[in-house]
């Protein structure tokens, strides 16, 4: 399915979200992109599964509040109260974390991912196992293609955080790096 095609049958179910009873028909808009169980099938699109709820909570208020931009999540969020954002990054946390993908790691790519990820101590704030914590993201499983795409962003400084932790982490990182440092964390096992 085409992103445009996802956007427009997402923006289309807000109407249907706001009726809605359960966490879970709320959400069916935020599953059709980020995959049902929270494992997303989509370019560029991250898995929710497994997420920390304050990590969710903060990201939704940035969409919400347009501190964090991109248009279809911004349209999402406008309309949730606080209460609202909280029941999502509830719902967010419990569900499942990703499976790591089923195509073999390659070994060398592995291995220098791993010397990065050890070199900037991302086991520091992303725990041992990438399962996050608290306000940190899981990263552990994510979606190669958006690891890659969320590092270089903050390498290029065009996503900010709600501090500079990873921009400053990523600028000891070339862009030829990024990709080996994504493989080894979306295969993480």
């Amino acid at each position: 399915m085409q992103k445009t095609t996802i956007v427009a049958l997402a923006l289309a179910s807000i109407a249907f979200s706001a009726s809605a009873e359960t966490i879970q028909e709320r959400a069916a808009p935020c599953l059709a992109c980020h995959g049902e169980r929270g494992t997303s099938e989509t370019g560029n699109t991250p898995s929710l599964g497994g997420q920390q709820a304050p990590y969710a909570l903060i990201q939704l208020f940035m969409f919400r509040e347009k501190l964090r931009v991109f248009e279809p999540m911004n349209e999402m969020v406008k309309s949730l109260t606080d209460d609202d954002l909280r029941t999502f990054s509830d719902f967010i946390a419990i569900l499942p974390k990703p499976a790591a993908p089923a195509d073999a790691a390659d070994a060398t790519r592995m291995a220098r991912g791993e010397a990065l990820a050890k070199q900037n101590r991302c086991n520091t704030c992303h725990n041992t196992d990438y399962s996050g914590k608290e306000n940190v993201p899981r990263i552990a499983n994510q979606r190669e293609d958006y690891l890659a795409k969320t590092l270089v962003e903050y390498k290029d400084n065009t996503r900010h955080g709600y501090d500079a932790t990873m921009a400053d982490v990523m600028q000891t990182v070339s862009k030829e790096q990024v990709a080996d440092l994504a493989h080894y964390i979306a295969h993480y096992r």
